[in-house]
């Protein structure tokens, strides 16, 4: 048998898989717009998509490398992007012409968790948005009060188990976590982990693995956008589902189908669910009436997004923080001083209106978030052509926008000596005149993030109490430089946050 053909076909396949992956890599080029050469099938994705460095840090890269852009064009697989780093222009698609960019562009099953409100395309987000936002008010936020101090001197104690009275290298990511899955628990759904059990904790464990470890089909979507959507697939596991369709399903057979006095997220799903659809605002008179049919789909998507980030986000945050704190002594000095003041003004009792006064504790935060944002890169989509304001560049309908809070967050233009951590950044005399996009770790706009004084004040009790018993410094393995971890779709630790807890008492 004659095989002298078989390395011509061979050859013929290889130049044809070249073509057909490097098809759009002229896009930008032609269209005279800078950006990093794009590597055949990854684009500018090859580190992130082969899980050996952070999204974020890929996109911060690009970010820092064409310093003097506007925008740049990058490409997510095959798929042409726009990344924005001038903040007019940012300005301009997240408030001024937010309508032209109001979906996130991240599509997947509807019939599953697709309809949450972080990925729900504009018409659904706008009905979801105004139901829920009325949860997150101050006078909600002072009726949960009691269940975040409540887990926070559960937590406290189960610290001081775990020190017994003597300085203990504890990990301070995996620690906090059990914290924030006690509060979002027992404020968003009504359940109470009165203890951090091994049985108690088999729940974070579950999530934390099925929600928050990257798979491939976020890069899949990338390289055909949409394709989850028509194959109606998902960006999760089907176990992340039937665990909230459970959920869900347990708290509505504890409260026997009807809201309670609790007043918290699971009541409101109940309230609505006493109806067969929702409706939300109209912009014009003239315009239809946005309609969301209630499904039990639909709650359990709600569920979702509320249980995962309300309990991963801060907890990442604080662990970030605390790693900040050990490492700068004097800045733990004054947080410290400034509880302990706040606390004795206010007899030992943490209000809400002695958590209020904690405004250095409030700038430390700040800057945590400033150094370390989660979520990267912010996205938009374009529903119609858009030309960016101050350039010949036309972003297409349909075309996906980037933002990159941790490129701008870390530029030495808007915030000097960025790798820094100081807390006066946030000043009101330093920050006043500050660009309002300058600051992005919970977004900005009308799709900013919903659960921000949610998050705020969940993370000024847990530093609160956990400082009024104790003091953070580095351990033996506590990192000399933070690492992401590449496997997380969020700017998280990587291999933890090793600290050592020293009760202050001793």
């Amino acid at each position: 048998m004659d095989y002298s053909y078989i390395p011509v076909i061979l050859l013929s396949i290889i130049i044809l898989l070249y073509s057909y992956f490097t098809r759009t890599f002229n896009y930008w080029k032609n269209k005279n717009v800078k950006g990093p050469a794009p590597i055949v099938f990854f684009g500018n994705l090859l580190e992130s998509t082969r899980r050996r460095k952070n999204v974020g840090v890929v996109f911060k890269e690009i970010y820092d490398a064409f310093p003097e852009e506007k925008v740049v064009g990058v490409y997510r697989m095959t798929t042409p992007c726009l990344l924005l780093r001038d903040l007019d222009v940012i300005k301009h698609v997240m408030i001024k012409d937010f309508d032209t960019f109001v979906d996130r562009g991240v599509e997947f099953s509807k019939s599953g968790l697709g309809m949450n409100l972080f990925h729900a395309d504009g018409d659904t987000w706008r009905v979801l948005r105004n139901r829920f936002t009325p949860i997150f008010t101050s006078g909600k936020l002072k009726n949960m009060l009691y269940l975040m101090t409540g887990r926070g001197d559960i937590f406290v104690n189960y610290i001081k188990e775990l020190c017994n009275g003597h300085p203990t290298e504890l990990e301070a990511h995996s620690l906090v976590q059990k914290y924030t899955l006690a509060t979002i628990s027992a404020c968003a759904f009504g359940i109470d982990l009165d203890s951090f059990t091994p049985e108690n904790m088999k729940t974070l464990q579950t999530v934390d693995k099925l929600i928050f470890t990257s798979s491939y089909a976020l890069e899949l979507d990338y390289m055909y956008p949409g394709i989850l959507r028509k194959l109606n697939s998902s960006l999760f596991p089907k176990k992340v589902n039937e665990f909230f369709d459970g959920l869900v399903k347990t708290v509505v057979k504890l409260r026997d189908g009807m809201p309670t006095n609790r007043k918290d997220f699971m009541d409101l799903l109940l309230e609505l669910r006493q109806q067969d659809k929702i409706t939300g605002p109209k912009k014009r008179e003239d315009e239809n009436e946005k309609i969301v049919e209630l499904t039990e789909s639909l709650i359990a998507a709600q569920a979702f997004v509320f249980y995962a980030a309300g309990y991963e986000t801060s907890a990442t945050t604080m662990s970030f923080l605390l790693y900040e704190l050990a490492n700068n002594q004097d800045v733990q000095d004054k947080v410290i001083e400034e509880i302990d003041t706040k606390l004795k003004n206010h007899n030992g009792e943490m209000t809400y209106e002695m958590l209020s006064e904690l405004k250095y504790l409030e700038n430390v935060v700040s800057e945590t978030l400033r150094k370390f944002p989660l979520v990267e890169p912010l996205q938009r989509n374009a529903v119609r052509d858009y030309k960016i304001p101050g350039t010949e560049v036309t972003v297409k309908k349909g075309q996906t926008v980037l933002i990159s809070p941790f490129g701008i967050q870390n530029d030495e233009k808007y915030y000097p000596n960025p790798e820094k951590f100081d807390p006066d950044r946030f000043n009101p005399e330093n920050s006043k005149d500050r660009h309002p996009c300058a600051y992005l770790p919970f977004g900005v706009g009308p799709r900013n993030c919903i659960g921000m004084r949610f998050a705020k004040l969940q993370s000024h009790i847990c530093i609160a109490k956990l400082l009024s018993n104790f003091r953070v410094v580095p351990s033996k393995k506590t990192m000399v430089e933070m690492e992401f971890d590449p496997k997380r779709p969020i700017m998280g630790p990587n291999n933890g946050v090793y600290l050592t807890f020293v009760p202050r008492d001793i």
